[in-house]
């Protein structure tokens, strides 16, 4: 149950701090004061979509609080799955924030959560119905899930969903196999040529890299023996130039030949010979790789060749040595299947007709339910409509079979008369909007008990209802709240006066601003807000006394 809900810069509301409590709860209030703000504060903390257009113009964010007390095992269930720690007295704090940037910081009991996790917890504590509901009626598609739903068919229907799928799929890969035998021979063809230029190129994972590295060296390898000989012979000397080393052996000759007579000396004597040694060392290896480094022109060809058709292969089946690999792999494959395809044909057939036959049991399973649920179910719609001034109303399910689909194999479709002589006619065809608001309402009471939710919220449910009907729409309102929370948003007098909690939403402006407020009423306050829906802009005390006498009758 809902128990406080904190609205912090929603639009035109600045603040409000609404406590809701068991029974039904009305809101009214003049078009545009704001009661379709707070229903969207109610649907931002339970996840729905939301806009940072909500942000009240002038500040940076806005936020919705609300508090609940539950003992629904299905909030415990969803808190479970989501990680969050229940707490012990049931009670479930919600919170959610719109940034101008578009950004939602969304919390359950302080945990930081994502608008999906709120969106799933929400379904299991509020059941919103609105004017755009009871256009679902005019859809014949969404008249099955009411039927299952007073059924009890979720894990029939669970069941039925897993067996069709898998018939699917045995269907979809049948129809990929069942190809004339010519396009099988030409894939066949075109597979066996594809993996013949694969396997012959004898790929070694890494070998293009090594090829380019060597081609390198080979397109450099002029350059590199200049430098290399011009290294040597600075080292080593040339003709009667000494070199490096014989001059640094020469130094630490001449500082030997003195160090008798200044010690320190012997350090760095020590240290030009250690010198000549690197040297000498580096001579060795210069040596080797003059040695090492001949240009072959064969063989630099040969590399280059071979490079050119491997960048030719790649740019076919991938760009390294893993990926072509890897094509190949996956032809081979793709060829045993087509070479296997009429064998595995054969198998599917009989997997395809096996699950067949599975699929239309549970089918059957689901025609016999809502049939047998589809006649409970009209007669007891049919005894709310009664009472909701539709004396004379037929109300009946009718469901004809049909191809299978993803829900069984029936079409299900509400046929209404509401007036005595018609035959009953699809209710998207005669149904006004009145009495749409009736069925819905109708429905939504015999499938309360199917409704696992505390609280049930009907945005403007009364649309085009009015007089003696309103009146009945109030009193079943009032009977639906029994035990439960009901919150409902009216601008029917005859509703409003079956409220246990009335709330007037009302704005005002100062400063150049709007502001919205909600205030609870107490009886001279209902007494007065019934009688400005009754008779608008001027209160008359007739009016007073009419809605004096509505409050006192109920």
């Amino acid at each position: 149950m809902l128990q406080n809900l904190k609205i912090e810069n929603v639009a035109i509301i600045e603040s409000a701090d609404i406590f809701f409590e068991k029974g039904l709860n009305i809101m009214t209030g003049e078009t545009g004061a704001g009661k379709s703000i707070v229903i969207d504060s109610i649907n931002a903390i339970l996840g729905e979509r939301t806009s940072r257009e909500l942000v009240r113009t002038g500040c940076n964010k806005a936020s919705v609080t609300a508090l609940f007390k539950t003992e629904s095992k299905g909030v415990s269930a969803v808190l479970d799955e989501l990680g969050i720690e229940a707490e012990a007295d049931g009670s479930l704090l919600i919170s959610r924030s719109i940034s101008l940037d578009g950004k939602n910081v969304c919390r359950i009991n302080g945990m930081p959560v994502t608008v999906g996790m709120l969106k799933t917890l929400g379904r299991e504590l509020i059941n919103i119905h609105g004017q755009h509901d009871s256009q679902q009626l005019l859809n014949p598609e969404t008249h099955c899930s009411f039927v299952d739903k007073l059924a009890g068919n979720d894990s029939l229907l669970s069941e039925y969903a897993s067996a069709f799928d898998k018939l699917s799929q045995i269907r979809r890969e049948i129809a990929s196999l069942q190809t004339d035998d010519a396009a099988k021979a030409r894939k066949i063809e075109l597979l066996t040529y594809q993996i013949d230029e694969i396997e012959n190129a004898s790929l070694t994972v890494g070998e293009m890299e090594e090829l380019k590295a060597v081609r390198t060296l080979h397109r450099n390898s002029e350059k590199i023996i200049g430098n290399v000989n011009e290294a040597y012979a600075l080292l080593n000397g040339a003709d009667e130039m000494s070199g490096a080393l014989e001059q640094i052996k020469m130094s630490a000759r001449q500082l030997d030949s003195v160090s008798q007579y200044y010690s320190a000396l012997d350090e760095n004597a020590e240290k030009l010979r250690e010198i000549g040694y690197l040297i000498e060392d580096v001579q060795d290896r210069l040596s080797c790789v003059m040695d090492e480094l001949e240009y072959d022109p064969q063989y630099a060809q040969a590399v280059e060749d071979r490079l050119d058709y491997l960048n030719r292969l790649s740019r076919k089946y991938g760009e390294t040595e893993e990926e072509m690999l890897s094509f190949c792999e996956k032809c081979r494959k793709e060829r045993q299947d087509i070479e296997l395809s009429d064998e595995r044909l054969i198998q599917l057939e009989a997997e395809e007709k096996k699950q067949y036959e599975f699929v239309v049991s549970l089918a059957e399973r689901l025609t016999q339910s809502r049939k047998t649920t589809g006649v409970d179910f009209s007669e007891k719609v049919r005894e709310e409509l009664v009472f909701l001034d539709m004396p004379n109303v037929v109300f009946a399910v009718d469901i004809r079979p049909c191809a299978l689909n993803e829900n069984g194999a029936d079409e299900v479709e509400f046929l209404i008369s509401p007036n005595l002589g018609e035959a009953p006619k699809p209710m998207a065809k005669i149904a006004s909007g009145g009495e749409l608001s009736r069925i819905m309402l109708a429905i939504k009471n015999v499938l309360s008990d199917k409704d696992g939710t505390e609280t049930l919220i009907f945005d403007e449910i009364d649309a085009g209802v009015s007089g003696r009907a309103a009146s009945k729409l109030g009193k079943k309102l009032a009977a639906v709240s029994d035990g439960r929370q009901v919150i409902c948003v009216t601008h029917l007098a005859q509703i409003a006066a079956q409220a246990d909690h009335h709330f007037e939403i009302s704005k005002a402006s100062h400063g150049g601003k709007t502001y919205t407020s909600v205030t609870p009423l107490d009886f001279d306050g209902r007494k007065r807000e019934l009688a400005r829906i009754i008779g608008g802009e001027e209160i008359t005390q007739a009016q007073l006394d009419m809605a004096a006498e509505m409050l006192t009758k109920i």
